[in-house]
């Protein structure tokens, strides 16, 4: 006797899988602390363009926090070196971005 079927149909079986993988996408984006993405794409062009630079500046946040532990993790004799001022220079010009994002974003 064949196994009893958990899903009518293939159709509902593969509902239920893209289902799960929404659900899967939703929670490694919450484990990150990004936003979520607009739930409609045809939304009216600023809301979805304002939640756009909000999750800009989610993911520009966390690269900034990186770099920024990577700075400190490094010597004093790196940090004063041509690389450790090549990344401090980074670490400026992304503040610069941060800010300009910050405004973009309320």
């Amino acid at each position: 006797m064949p196994p009893k079927r958990k899903y009518q149909t293939n159709g509902s079986r593969q509902a239920a899988y893209r289902l799960r993988q929404v659900r899967v996408r939703q929670t490694e984006r919450a484990e990150k602390g990004l936003p979520a993405l607009p739930p409609i794409a045809s939304l009216p062009g600023h809301t979805r363009w304002r939640t756009a630079i909000r999750y800009a500046l989610a993911l520009l946040t966390l690269v900034h926090e990186e770099m920024l532990a990577y700075f400190d993790a490094r010597s004093e004799v790196w940090q004063e070196s041509d690389r450790g001022a090549v990344h401090q220079e980074r670490i400026d010009t992304l503040e610069e971005l941060l800010g300009t994002l910050e405004e973009l974003a309320s």
